[in-house]
């Protein structure tokens, strides 16, 4: 079953799909079942890069050491999510950009991100 809102990658050409409403379904890219994205949370060396901080209640930014932002090694999004997901901010990044997010309202308390060599990491704001 797959629930509203989670991160599914196909492992084989790399699509990544997210759930808009609940389903019985199994998603299937190249004709291969998809993965499930969980978010690391935990606060070790990769996650000091990778965890999103609320910096103020306007702001997330990827890690508190900043993320690099290389062609090999980088965020590819940012999204906020308010307390009941109703609602949900996304910010696509590329090479060179600035790892943060400016958001457009206060409700916001969960942030996750997307690194393409990491994969998916979730901060809350405290």
């Amino acid at each position: 079953m797959t629930l509203m809102l989670q991160l599914y990658k196909c492992e084989i050409c790399g699509n990544i799909v997210q759930v808009m409403h609940n389903g019985e379904g199994e998603l299937v890219c190249c004709g291969m079942p998809m993965g499930l994205l969980v978010p690391y949370e935990k606060k070790d060396e990769k996650g000091e890069k990778h965890i999103p901080v609320f910096t103020n209640n306007m702001t997330i930014e990827v890690g508190s050491v900043p993320h690099p932002m290389l062609t090999e090694h980088h965020i590819e999004f940012i999204e906020a999510l308010s307390e009941d997901n109703s609602e949900i901010h996304i910010k696509f990044l590329n090479p060179g950009d600035k790892p943060s997010m400016d958001l457009n309202s206060e409700y916001y308390v969960k942030a996750i991100e997307y690194c393409n060599i990491h994969g998916l990491w979730q901060g809350n704001k405290e």
